[in-house]
């Protein structure tokens, strides 16, 4: 199906300059456009590509557009955040190409009597759902999903297959949980008694807010006592760990395989690169950045990047590296001795003049 261009901009914002009933079928990248498609503009770099793609209009900044001028002949939507409005395009078109399910519970489903789902939800093949659960309109449940008792689901959230949101985990309107991960599994509580680990029983929940997203195979350990807390608008990418008791601020996002020991409290709009770790009961302030394979190993205050690795070396470089490190100690007093040293030829010498 082809959207006329104007309609798609009175829709999603921006200025058009060109023209508006130029036929868009869908978005591509700058190098594969073709005359059907719309494309972005969000790296500066990539100025030259963009004055040679084939794509019927192109979205970029004001500034982008002046650098680019004519070079590129097509239909222009100006925007502040490309890159944005790249995905809100990508968005117009996913929902026309895929539209949701009809409503219903397919037959194979095992619901128990006191479960309250709403007439426009959509239960897929082979869906547990337990006493007590509440699933609000709109919700989609993919095949294999097992929802836990008294777990709730807000309106237009969607469970992707094979999903375990588990006893008393609740997240908000128009969430996404991706095939794999699991929601309120056991957290890590063990109390050490002369050598024997005794587990101490997980009794919190998970609480999570509207408009989260959950990546594949991610896990959200419930809390031992209270909840462990996602606010709204958090994304959370694959492979994440986060465990029992732990809040996380409203829009942060963190990528792949970053690991959240319990009770760690981190901020709002805060990023996490790929495979940084967070050790626990630490507090992070809104607004911090950490860069990947980070290790946290104490709470930060005020917002900035934070960084902390060496930089990638050869294996003989970094073991030399390593050896001096090992010795900073020794160094440190023998730098000390001697500006003990001097300091005492220095007063001997503004004597004896």
């Amino acid at each position: 199906m082809s959207t006329r261009l104007g309609d798609l901009v009175e829709s999603l914002g921006g200025e058009l300059i060109g023209d508006p009933d130029i036929a868009i079928t869908g978005i591509a990248p700058l190098e594969a456009a073709s005359a059907s498609h719309i494309t972005f503009l969000s790296n500066p770099r990539l100025r030259s590509g963009a004055a040679q793609t084939r794509a019927s209009a192109l979205i970029l900044s004001a500034k982008d557009h002046s650098e680019i001028g004519g070079a590129y002949t097509g239909a222009v939507v100006l925007t502040d955040n490309p890159y944005a409005y790249y995905a809100r395009v990508a968005q117009f078109f996913a929902e026309r190409s895929a539209p949701p399910p009809k409503p219903g519970i397919h037959p194979s489903a095992v619901i128990d009597a006191s479960a309250k789902i709403a007439a426009t939800a959509v239960i897929g093949p082979n869906v547990t759902i337990d006493a007590g659960v509440v699933i609000g309109e709109h919700c989609i449940i993919g095949a294999g999903c097992v929802i836990g008792k008294s777990a709730s689901l807000g309106e237009g959230t969607v469970l992707h297959p094979n999903v375990s949101f588990l006893a008393d985990c609740h997240i908000g309107a128009r969430g996404v949980i991706q095939s794999g991960a699991v929601i309120g599994g056991d957290g890590f509580g063990f109390a050490n008694d002369k050598g024997r680990w005794i587990k101490i029983p997980q009794t919190g929940g998970v609480r999570l807010g509207d408009d989260v997203e959950i990546g594949a195979n991610t896990t959200i350990d419930r809390g031992a006592l209270d909840d462990t807390v996602i606010g709204n608008g958090v994304k959370l990418d694959n492979q994440i760990q986060i465990a029992h008791n732990c809040v996380i601020g409203e829009n942060t996002a963190m990528a792949g395989c970053v690991g959240v020991a319990g009770s760690a409290k981190i901020g709002r709009n805060c990023t996490f690169g790929g495979a940084a770790m967070v050790l626990g009961h630490l507090s992070i302030a809104d607004n911090v950045h950490i860069s990947s394979g980070s290790l946290v190993s104490r709470s930060i205050a005020e917002p900035g990047q934070y960084t902390g690795f060496y930089p990638l070396a050869k294996n003989a470089d970094w073991e030399k590296t390593a050896a001096v490190v090992r010795q900073l100690d020794t160094m440190r007093d023998r730098i000390r001795e001697l500006e003990k040293i001097v300091r005492q030829l220095t007063d001997k010498n503004s004597s004896s003049s």
